[in-house]
């Protein structure tokens, strides 16, 4: 659910920010939230965009308030151990809640929240039902057509696919050792069986939603503004210069690299496990 902000100041007018009323409070009705589990967090540096020379290699970062990093558990490798969802809590360094499991032999970890997740819920990793959201289990065991996130690409390197917030994958095939998958973006493509995903959707679908309002919101989180090409010099930019106002001429990074429309992807990677292309209808 989304709240939007009296216009008080320019700054609040268009702000719009998700309630996050699934998350785990101090005590009921507060607006303060658990403090995450000391044992699984550890200190994140800030790169602000530069390589291991001190050279920019990713533009317009920089900044931002102190993060901690929450160790995930991507690879649900626990099998047949039920934990118990301990809280349901916000982490800075992702777009989804994470919720945190206390396993009954003592052991904690934190995993990628599903919608529908609530705090005292069971989830385990295993190889038999239920089917319920945050249970995980290999694709050769899911019934087909369960939506399903948090999926590896090679078995036992973790899950890499679906993890962003309001997220979920298809499983619409198995053959061969092979599952096919329904993908967010439209694409279908093959993984082996052998790979883990996990039950539901991922947590927080209004993230999409949100609107920051003012230059202030984006500096907290890192961002630093973006300057649009034509707004430059002809030194700076291939869509710079020029009398008057200018459409940009041809789309293409300051390095001239062309965007909208070039294919970008590498071509030493495979197309073999892709069935049907994203952006084919």
């Amino acid at each position: 659910m989304l709240k939007k902000s009296k216009p008080t100041s320019p700054g609040r007018r268009q702000l719009v920010l998700p309630m996050n009323e699934t998350l785990t409070r101090v005590s009921p009705g507060a607006r303060a939230t658990v403090d995450p589990e000391k044992s699984l967090l550890l200190p994140k540096r800030r790169t602000n965009g530069r390589n291991n020379i001190g050279h920019i290699t990713c533009r317009h970062k920089g900044g931002g308030h102190k993060r901690q990093y929450r160790i995930i558990d991507f690879k649900r490798d626990k099998y047949d151990i039920p934990a118990k969802v301990a809280s349901i809590e916000y982490d800075p360094n992702r777009s989804s809640y994470i919720a945190l499991l206390n396993y009954t032999d003592g052991e904690k970890r934190y995993i990628i929240a599903p919608q529908g997740l609530k705090e005292g819920d069971i989830v385990q990793t295993s190889i038999e039902p239920p089917f319920n959201p945050g249970c995980a289990m290999p694709l050769k065991y899911m019934p087909i057509g369960s939506m399903i996130h948090n999926i590896e690409m090679i078995p036992g390197r973790g899950g890499k696919l679906v993890r962003s917030a309001g997220l979920s994958a298809q499983l619409m095939a198995r053959s061969s050792g092979l599952a096919t998958l329904r993908m967010p973006s439209g694409e279908m493509r093959m993984v082996s069986e052998k790979c883990m995903g996990t039950f539901g959707a991922v947590s927080n679908p209004e993230h999409s939603l949100r609107s920051e309002s003012k230059a202030g919101r984006s500096r907290w989180k890192g961002i630093r503004p973006t300057v649009r090409g034509n707004a430059m010099n002809p030194v700076d930019h291939p869509h710079g210069g020029g009398e008057g106002r200018s459409k940009g001429n041809i789309p293409q990074s300051p390095w001239a690299v062309f965007a909208k429309g070039l294919r970008t992807r590498p071509l030493k990677k495979s197309r073999k496990f892709i069935v049907k292309d994203r952006r084919k209808k």
